[in-house]
């Protein structure tokens, strides 16, 4: 960092995890450096429980892995873990679908502003400053929202597609906060000022914007097989989301490429891979080349189809031509939306002529 932390205005980190492992303790070295605190909420909303252990926490060793970093890599006391038995809730789980553990680091902050940060999300530090830079220097900024970057499969891959493409790719993550505060959802992330106002009504800087200056949000969502059957696992049960082929996607389209212009778990849409040769935040590479020493159980993906299929001419043909027809596919659902729409308006103007 070229400054000193006192030279900006206090960031709280806003943490929730269910099994985080292995990127928890390389997270929370990222934000270390820049955090005023960090708080950490980690368990198993209800919709998780064929993913948790029977008492609502991670399976793989998350909240002692939190434990050991707060013990041996905190030496600033920035770090705060909070689970659902510290809340009252003694079964160990969280209720609702991940509004109260978003709360539970929201009542705790005490920043001049919150950023969510979930457990696969990686920012380059250069970029953190940056934000931490444009904060002190515009204090009117009430919210920032940033463009993700999806890799998949390896540092060297991501994944692109119409989903992706129409909004899904922008994340609320930045949010001032004090006294009267509060975090209204968690989707999507909302924050109200003390007189309720949504702050993205307010000074905003748009998902646009920050890409405009470069600053993108490097998310790992989908580099791992561990995480992708975790995921696939939870999104095929839990209420908000009910993807009863998630399963089959994670084996069809994942773990083999046998559906390779469905490889975004938003499946409904066409999406593809595509090279990637930029840069990564630093604890990211020090956690891959440190699985790639381990051989421990947490296993990278391997790559060899990967590359014969980006490197084969009638993917580039047909990739292309997807991501041609996404602008006349968004036209047709609108032009399909006004229709309807149109529809729903005589059908009530037909009705008010009945009834009169």
């Amino acid at each position: 960092m070229t400054a000193s932390l006192s030279a900006y205005p206090r960031v709280t980190f806003g943490v929730i995890v269910l099994d985080g492992e292995p990127f928890t303790t390389y997270t929370l070295r990222s934000l270390y450096p820049f955090a005023h605190e960090i708080i950490v909420v980690e368990g198993a909303a209800p919709g998780a429980r064929n993913i948790a252990t029977q008492d609502g926490h991670s399976r793989d060793g998350t909240l002692e892995a939190l434990r050991r970093f707060k013990a041996e890599e905190d030496p600033d006391g920035k770090v705060t873990i909070v689970t659902a038995e510290d809340d009252g809730y003694p079964d160990g789980f969280w209720p609702g679908e991940k509004d109260e553990q978003s709360r539970a680091y929201a009542r705790r902050a005490t920043g001049d502003y919150l950023w969510q940060v979930d457990i696969d999300e990686f920012y380059l530090g250069e970029d953190i400053e940056r934000v931490l830079a444009m904060l002190r220097d515009d204090p009117g900024i009430e919210a920032m929202t940033f463009r993700q970057i999806t890799f998949w499969g390896g540092l060297d891959y991501v994944v692109d597609g119409w989903y992706l493409r129409r909004g899904a790719a922008d994340y609320h993550r930045l949010f001032r906060w004090g006294p009267g505060y509060a975090y209204a959802t968690h989707r999507p992330p909302t924050v109200t000022d003390p007189t309720g106002r949504d702050l993205r009504t307010g000074r905003w800087l748009d998902a646009a914007t920050t890409a405009e200056q470069g600053i993108r949000l490097y998310h790992y969502s989908l580099l791992l097989p561990k995480q992708v059957i975790e995921k696939c696992d939870y999104y095929a049960t839990a209420e908000w989301a009910r993807r009863a082929g998630a399963i089959e996607w994670a084996n069809e389209a994942y773990l083999a490429l046998h559906r390779p212009f469905r490889v975004h778990n938003v499946y409904a849409y066409p999406s593809w891979l595509e090279r990637y040769d930029g840069p990564h935040p630093e604890q990211v590479r020090r956690m891959v080349e440190d699985l790639r020493a381990s051989g421990g159980s947490i296993s990278l993906r391997r790559t060899d189809d990967i590359e014969r299929l980006l490197r084969s001419r009638s993917y580039r043909l047909r990739r292309s031509l997807i991501q041609a027809l996404d602008p006349w596919d968004r036209r047709a659902r609108r032009l399909e939306r006004r229709s309807r729409r149109a529809g729903r308006r005589l059908i009530r103007a037909g009705r008010r002529k009945v009834g009169r």
